[in-house]
């Protein structure tokens, strides 16, 4: 019996001194310490994606094009043609920094050789395009005004040439028409309409073997300058999901740091048992002796809740912590909390933050009441991003748990 008691008092003296699981108790309220430096590592990116279906776009506009071409009159004098050209092109945004699109052009072109010589031409290119500005100034989809560099592989068809004799036959006669195949380079200038439409301007140069417009005579290579204006229609608006590898990297280290407390206070106690056993036997005690437990009904769940970058929806690893927290509610019976929003200052207006930090706190309110904790225990505080958690940025999109005053 003496040895037994012993036992339970060096259990109960461990209980006294180790944190209860991963609950803690503070007068307002309680967060996981974090590395800062983890988070600073160069590896620590925020890595964007999208679904296959989102980020298309659709592009319609109208400009000129001046080819410049084998271009001369008898009288010596030239003078390069400016003429219509229209635009129809697709594609799809794969990153914030990094897209392809289909775009077609068609048009005549006008030009001196001899005569005033004229054809028309039809074009498609496909282009990989970059949009700098999210690139070197970092990711905004809201961003008003942007500029694209692309380059392209294309083809060309050019048909109906008239009033001029071509210099490239065939064994069949002159020849009616031409297949080439332009590289390109350009640049656009994108204007933020609203979510769903963009006003943009863009130059292209394209470049052809001698043979463009039918006729191989003087420089090697002809080329095709044009410049259109239209609007860029976006399916669904310009959004992608972004994740950071780090970003629960502190919070893991949080809990190892728990775990090796543990293992230290349970080391002492382990010590401080056998220095007891070794002074057996000691005094009886009396049967009216009760050994007082630890009260660890106002300890509050150390827990957070964490968000991707303007999003408000509960993932299913953070819907654990959740869960957690209703089934500490439910054996705490007496204990209310305040389900507290934060929204990272670097994202956003600071109305837009105070909207999104209630939607966070909202939305993990009515998770705890779906887990059968009842309402009447629970509110909600939306803090924005005009109090900040942490000086690291990234971990401010958070709910953490205080108790009710």
């Amino acid at each position: 019996m003496k040895k037994n008691l012993l036992l339970g008092m060096a259990i109960a003296g461990l209980a006294m001194t180790l944190p209860i699981g991963a609950m803690a108790q503070n007068d307002d309220y309680v967060v996981v310490e974090e590395d800062v430096t983890i988070m600073d590592m160069p590896q620590c990116k925020d890595i964007y994606y999208s679904s296959w279906k989102d980020n298309w776009f659709m592009q319609m506009g109208a400009g000129m094009n001046l080819p410049m071409l084998e271009n001369y009159l008898p009288d010596g004098s030239e003078k390069h043609h400016i003429t219509a050209v229209y635009n129809l092109g697709i594609g799809k945004w794969l990153t914030p920094h990094f897209g392809w699109r289909i775009s077609g052009l068609y048009g005549a072109i006008h030009w001196d050789n001899n005569v005033y010589s004229k054809a028309k031409y039809a074009n498609a290119n496909f282009d990989l395009m970059w949009d700098m500005f999210n690139s070197v100034g970092g990711v905004n989809t809201n961003r008003v005004f942007s500029i694209i560099p692309f380059v392209g592989l294309g083809g060309t068809y050019t048909w109906d040439f008239n009033d001029h004799t071509p210099a490239i036959r065939t064994s069949y006669g002159d020849k009616p028409n031409q297949w080439t195949l332009p590289v390109s380079a350009g640049l656009q200038m994108r204007l933020r309409l609203c979510r769903y439409a963009d006003f943009f301007i863009e130059g292209r140069a394209q470049f052809y073997g001698d043979n463009f417009n039918n006729y191989a005579y003087g420089e090697p290579v002809d080329v095709n300058i044009t410049a259109i204006g239209g609007f860029t229609i976006n399916f669904g608006g310009r959004s992608f999901n972004s994740i950071n590898p780090c970003n629960d990297i502190g919070y893991i280290n949080g809990l190892n740091a728990q775990v090796n407390d543990l293992r230290a206070s349970l080391a002492l106690c382990s010590a401080a048992l056998a220095e007891a056993e070794a002074q057996l036997p000691c005094p009886e005690i009396a049967p009216t002796t009760v050994v007082q437990q630890v009260n660890t009904t106002n300890a509050i769940l150390l827990s957070t809740v964490r968000f991707a970058r303007n999003s408000a929806t509960i993932t299913d690893a953070e819907m654990v912590n959740v869960y957690n927290v209703a089934e500490w509610l439910k054996e705490n019976p007496k204990q209310n909390i305040v389900i507290k929003g934060y929204a990272d200052e670097g994202t956003g207006t600071s109305d837009y933050n105070m909207e999104l930090s209630r939607h966070r706190a909202q939305n993990v309110y009515d998770a705890l009441v779906n887990y059968g904790v009842n309402a009447n225990r629970l509110s909600i505080q939306a803090e924005g991003s005009n109090s900040q958690l942490y000086d690291t940025n990234d971990w401010n999109r958070i709910v953490i748990f205080a108790p009710a005053k």
